[in-house]
């Protein structure tokens, strides 16, 4: 007879798993070394690891952490002509924007460009009024989990969420494809450029690094002049300045920079945070 219990398989999976390699795992740290075991023995491939390390990593990021800034949101004006809405929708090829008032820090509602489509097709567009066309803007803080966040877009139904910062001030939008892409992977479509963004800056001057960025990538960006002599990634030059492998939430001085590390497991560092020692300083 059939299980109907859901859960059954995975925790069988999950059990066979860890009486293959001697027991229940006591905490997530021998989870993950049962995983990478399991993977080096074949019993799972490449991507199912990557994902599960990838829910690993989204149950201990922020918002703030993988947040589009303020000044990089592609927004909408609320007395904007149609024209030149429609104009914004097809250059930035996104499916939801933010409508705004006088600044970025009024956020009057959000737009979806597919409401827009008919209007395309002949509308009057003297008598449009973008606010018979907007729906409600979620907020979240930049401080929420993102598997939080995950669990709130599928309750609510929603696919964009504005951030807020502890100040009550916009901070940036965050959708629910950002926080899919920490567990999957980049999902890119045909407006995604075709390279991957390996360092993010923040509107206050800090920047998210992934671990794996070329320290010569990481120079160019920003100027500096770390030696790759040694070390061909970022991840390598942080953990030989920390001289062990750090837990997510240490820091570390490098150059002229506060490094924090965001995201990472017992065998490797994920995701970086990078500030300025004069930011931090003035905090």
């Amino acid at each position: 007879m059939a299980d109907d219990n859901p859960d059954s398989s995975q925790r069988s999976f999950v059990e066979r798993i860890a009486h293959a390699f001697g027991g229940e795992p006591r905490d997530r740290g021998d989870l993950q070394e049962i995983l990478e075991a399991s993977h080096e023995r074949s019993l799972i491939d490449t991507d199912s690891l990557s994902m599960i390390n990838g829910v690993f990593e989204v149950a201990d990021m922020q918002v703030r952490d993988i947040m589009i800034p303020r000044a990089q949101m592609v927004c909408v004006e609320v007395d904007a002509p149609l024209e030149e809405i429609l104009d914004v929708i097809i250059q930035s090829g996104h499916s939801r924007f933010p409508v705004v008032g006088e600044s970025r820090d009024e956020v009057l509602g959000v737009i979806l460009a597919k409401d827009l489509l008919r209007l395309a097709l002949g509308a009057d567009a003297e008598n449009f009024r973008i606010q018979d066309h907007m729906r409600k803007a979620e907020l979240t803080p930049e401080s929420k989990r993102l598997n939080v966040l995950l669990r709130d877009f599928r309750n609510r139904r929603t696919h964009m969420a504005i951030v807020i910062d502890e100040y009550g001030g916009v901070a940036g939008v965050v959708t629910i494809e950002d926080v899919l892409e920490r567990i999957v992977g980049d999902i890119d479509d045909e407006h995604d450029s075709e390279e991957v963004a390996n360092i993010r800056p923040h509107e206050d001057g800090r920047f998210s690094v992934r671990a794996l960025t070329p320290i010569e990538e990481l120079n160019e960006l920003l100027d500096l002049e770390f030696s790759d002599d040694e070390f061909d990634t970022v991840g390598g030059l942080v953990i030989n300045a920390f001289g062990y492998l750090p837990s997510p939430g240490e820091s570390v001085n490098l150059g002229d920079y506060l490094v924090t590390v965001l995201a990472g497991d017992k065998r490797r560092i994920h995701l970086l945070q990078m500030a300025p020692a004069e930011l931090v300083k003035s905090l």
